[in-house]
């Protein structure tokens, strides 16, 4: 790169910076041995560097005078400029600080309506007493989360991640385990739930965009079996609403069927099926990996999370 000043051509890459940082304790020493012993280096690397610094700006920098150095008027010149564009390099090599306490700002955050029910309750409370004036926006992810964390266009995603194409970090945060919920009233609340039990029921069930068929209805196809989905509606707190007032069962994961439980409104059993579980996980733009203000944002949805779960245990 080339730059014209006062009518000479400068080519920046052949300019180190270490001489520059060189110049700077030469200037300040007046005196090589000290320069060298503030820098590191041997008196005579020092002494090499004073001559490349001499024949990069055409001037002696540093004349003799009584006693020893003097500076030049170019040195004396360069002098102020010299210290503000250190200061400059490193300030921009330098992590931007980041304080939550004096933070502003809007986060948005992508994270269906269940894991913003069980987590962002517990997230809120933390950062009212770390970053008080930060403000959120949730966001559900739908099919194309990963896109908005690959267009900027969120800062992080809670949700089931199975596959992160490359760009894409994430962080285990916690495993799901499925349950049914029916209301305490409800005539089958009472017993053992049998899988043919359970077939009888009529089913409410969440349809999520992009998520593709729910965990039970992949189970009871492998065993060739289907249930009967009276309702279907499009977030968790509808479901849990609506089940709570009609003959409806609803299978969900556990974290949101204990906040309802607390409720005492509601029944939960274990689904006859083997439906295993699913890892929730934290996922966010490699861009962002490095940010002080990003790692403190991962820190705490992980404490949230963290303390999410061990409230259930």
């Amino acid at each position: 790169m080339r730059y014209i000043v006062s009518m000479r051509q400068v080519d920046l890459r052949k300019i180190d910076i270490n001489l520059l940082v060189a110049l700077d304790a030469l200037i300040e020493e007046k005196n090589v041995t000290r320069a060298a012993h503030r820098l590191g280096m041997s008196q005579p690397a020092a002494s090499r560097a004073l001559g490349r610094l001499r024949t990069l700006f055409a001037d002696a920098l540093l004349a003799d005078g009584p006693g020893g150095y003097v500076l030049s008027a170019r040195a004396e010149e360069v002098r102020p400029m010299l210290r503000r564009m250190l200061a400059g390099i490193g300030e921009m090599l330098e992590a931007s600080p980041f304080n939550p306490a004096t933070a502003t700002g809007q986060i948005r955050l992508l994270m269906p309506d269940l894991q913003a029910a069980v987590i962002v309750p517990r997230l809120l409370a933390r950062v009212a007493g770390e970053a008080p004036s930060l403000d959120f926006d949730i966001v559900a992810p739908g099919a194309n989360g990963i896109e908005a964390l690959e267009d900027n266009a969120a800062d992080a995603m809670v949700a089931l991640v199975d596959e992160a194409p490359a760009g894409i970090r994430r962080r285990h945060l916690y495993d799901e385990e499925l349950v049914t919920l029916m209301r305490a009233e409800h005539p089958a609340a009472a017993g053992k739930l049998t899988l043919d039990r359970f077939l009888a029921l009529e089913h409410i069930v969440v349809s999520v965009p992009g998520l593709g068929p729910a965990p039970v209805d992949e189970a009871l196809a492998r065993l060739g079996r289907r249930r009967r989905v009276k309702l279907r509606v499009p977030n968790f707190f509808a479901a849990v609403e609506i089940a709570a007032r009609a003959d409806l069962v609803m299978t969900l994961p556990s974290s949101l069927a204990r906040t309802a439980a607390d409720m005492r409104r509601f029944v939960s059993l274990v689904p006859p099926l083997d439906l295993g579980h699913f890892a929730m996980s934290l996922a966010w733009h490699a861009r962002h990996h490095d940010s002080p203000r990003h790692k403190w944002l991962r820190n705490t949805i992980v404490a949230a999370a963290t303390e999410m779960t061990a409230g259930e245990l």
